[in-house]
């Protein structure tokens, strides 16, 4: 029973999948960093306001603070701007420039001498005309 935990842990996917959260963790500082203290406040000099939390709809005595979804949906929105234009599109880019290019499939088709149809490789007699293939 201790032998299978020990393979499970030991595993490579397993210690690839903690170092992923954990530098994910640190990363999500980073983020948070830039959206909260750069970008955050220049949205708020262009559009004036840079927290809609006071936004609150009175519905028959019900408070529906509808600001604080907005600024979940922006701050959501500025952090995966954040993270594709400044992590996903330049590694893309540069695992393009370094992964070799895909080599040529061969083809699964032939020409019938005959008829001219497409044949499979291996077929030794045209399914069409009926004629030999060589």
């Amino acid at each position: 029973m201790l032998k299978g935990f020990r393979d499970f842990i030991l595993r490579g996917n397993v210690i690839d999948l903690a170092v992923a959260v954990i530098l994910g963790v640190a990363f999500n500082g980073i983020v948070g960093s830039l959206v909260n203290d750069i970008l955050t406040p220049l949205i708020s000099a262009v559009g004036g306001k840079p927290d809609f939390g006071s936004l609150i709809l009175n519905l028959h005595g019900g408070h529906i603070r509808y600001g604080n979804f907005l600024n979940a949906v922006i701050n959501f929105l500025v952090m995966a701007g954040v993270i594709y234009f400044g992590v996903v599109l330049p590694m893309n880019h540069l695992m393009a420039r370094i992964k070799p290019p895909a080599p040529p499939v061969p083809p699964a088709t032939k020409p019938c001498a005959e008829c001219l149809s497409e044949i499979p490789i291996a077929a030794r007699r045209c399914s069409h005309c009926a004629q030999p293939v060589a």
